[in-house]
């Protein structure tokens, strides 16, 4: 599942310079014979332009020992390569390094593909996602201006219904908490540099910074408890079903004043608990892999597999490199982390809403546990009656089949 999605959102990431290297392809290779055969204006502007560069022109020029010049001679080279050798080896990882420092990323002295992250992080990522948050803000203000808050509709019983449990509502909050949390801490890291540091300058914002990351890193773990739990009560509700076409079909009522029926969770609550399960899963498995990254490495097998199915060349991305770095790890990861999360603050701003300001009674469900019968009945009349009817065989002393509890 979580492989799939990757398949399929990492298009974003990748999708653009795909697209130039294609518009590259077509054209001419450059004349280098200006230059002797070395790289060009025109190969350093393309790089600069997010353009992948066909390297082997020059990707193999390390040096040769058998046919170099001896040291004593004119233009003589140590171990047969030239400084510029030496460091083409280091650029394309051919060099034989070693280092007294022990580590998988001990040895990569030069990774390139940092350049196309940041550009990718300060740019579409930080403009869309911002664009994206602020846009559902002032969607949701419209709507609560042009509909309102949902009222309760028919006369209140003033008797509640028990809704959700204790356990369920600290597994609820605990997810919801730690998930505000790290959407700011991590708003915070991606919008740093360009809003905190301008208002309050670089002192300030470096303590803001530092513990904005240890807070992220350590919350982090409440958040995928949270998650667990809420799968762990919570899925056997969230199964698709008839009632949810029906309450598809009439837009739950938000548009209406006529409610479908529903069961404990209807349609749209069953897409918010999905979207928690699989948005959230995705983004705390590259979570775990931005914490590990010598250990969790996601993306080399997700490409292989991508190549393999056909699926990198139907999306025009070409053949995916299956040998990452250990950096070009992490920034995928962290990259697909951004993505996934901003998609999932979306939703969850939605969710809020609802659950807040824009209905009446919704808020008790997960403050007290308790609602009113007469927004149950309205809300969830399935489950309502299914609830009442439980609720008044236990204060009758009877079991919900009608036998006494010593029967």
């Amino acid at each position: 599942m979580f492989r799939a999605l990757i398949a399929l959102l990492l298009t974003v990431f990748l999708m653009t310079p795909a697209l130039a290297q294609e518009a590259a392809d077509g054209a001419a290779a450059p004349d280098r014979s200006a230059t002797g055969g070395a790289q060009t204006l025109e190969d350093i502007m393309a790089r600069q332009r997010g353009e992948k560069v066909d390297n082997s022109f020059r990707s193999s020029v390390t040096g040769d020992p058998d046919s170099a010049a001896a040291m004593t001679e004119q233009l003589g080279t140590l171990g047969g390569a030239s400084d510029p050798d030496l460091w083409r080896g280091i650029r394309f990882d051919s060099a034989d390094i070693t280092s007294q420092v022990r580590g998988p990323a001990a040895t990569v002295l030069v990774q390139d593909g940092g350049m196309k992250w940041l550009q990718f992080r300060e740019g579409p990522l930080a403009t869309y996602g911002g664009y994206a948050m602020l846009g559902t803000l002032l969607a949701l203000l419209l709507f609560y201006v042009i509909r309102g808050k949902i009222r309760i509709g028919g006369e209140k019983t003033g008797r509640t219904v028990t809704r959700f449990k204790s356990v369920e509502r600290f597994g609820h909050w605990l997810l919801a908490g730690s998930f505000i949390v790290l959407g700011i801490t991590g708003l915070i890291s991606l919008f740093g540099r360009k809003v905190l540091i301008p208002a309050f300058g670089h002192d300030a914002f470096s303590t803001i910074a530092v513990a904005s990351k240890w807070v992220h890193n350590n919350v982090a773990w409440a958040f995928i408890l949270g998650l667990i739990m809420i799968f762990v009560m919570w899925v056997i509700h969230n199964l698709p079903d008839r009632t949810d076409i029906n309450w598809a079909l009439k837009g739950g009522g938000i548009f209406t004043d006529a409610h479908p029926p529903a069961k404990k969770f209807n349609a749209g609550q069953k897409l918010i608990f999905w979207s928690c399960i699989v948005l959230g899963g995705s983004i705390s498995l590259t979570g775990l892999a931005l914490l590990f990254p010598f250990e969790i490495n996601l993306f080399a097998g997700t490409f292989e597999k991508m190549n393999a199915f056909g699926i990198s060349a139907l999306l025009g991305l070409g053949e995916l490199n299956t040998v990452l770095a250990p950096h070009e790890e992490m920034q995928l990861a962290q990259a697909w982390h951004a993505i996934v999360s901003f998609a999932l603050m979306v939703i969850i701003l939605a969710h809020i809403y609802i659950g807040s300001i824009g209905m009446e009674g919704a808020f008790d469900a997960m403050g007290t546990g308790e609602v009113e019968e007469q927004w149950a009945r309205e809300h969830h009349s399935i489950w309502a009656e299914e609830a009442m009817a439980a609720r008044d065989d236990k204060a009758k002393g009877t079991a919900p089949d009608g036998a006494t509890p010593a029967e």
